[in-house]
């Protein structure tokens, strides 16, 4: 599995890793008692600081996502429902790939067809709040 981590985005570097190990576990890439790379060895991959994984991995244990062994590693701790939410999303990442195909074939480019998506959801949440 392989991480990356913006440091431009604004967006804070312990929650990109965390946003990203909670991906791979939901698209079945991560699995229940996967070994995920010691602290150290992904702050020199990411070229961050140890704390910054450190934290990551803290917070993921708190959210029963990881389980941290002293002294053997850190495992995937998927939650149950993480199989059938593996096979939702990748129902979904069909249906979008298929969208995004018919909208290439009728000539919209890639920015434009992701802020149709943007548009959308924005719409979609804004509308869900006012309920």
């Amino acid at each position: 599995m392989i991480f990356r981590v913006n440091p431009a985005s604004g967006h804070p570097l312990y929650l990109q890793l965390m946003e990203q190990v909670r991906h791979a576990v939901e698209t079945g890439v991560l699995q229940d008692g996967d070994l995920m790379p010691s602290i150290r060895t992904l702050a020199e991959e990411l070229v961050i600081s140890h704390n910054t994984v450190a934290k990551a991995y803290m917070e993921l244990q708190h959210e029963g996502l990881l389980e941290l062994r002293h002294g053997s590693g850190a495992y995937i701790s998927a939650p149950r429902n993480a199989k059938a939410r593996s096979t939702k999303l990748l129902k979904a990442q069909t249906r979008v790939r298929e969208i995004v195909e018919d909208l290439r074939d009728d000539g919209f480019a890639a920015e434009e067809i992701r802020r149709l998506f943007e548009a959308q959801l924005f719409h979609t949440t804004a509308t869900a709040r006012k309920s």
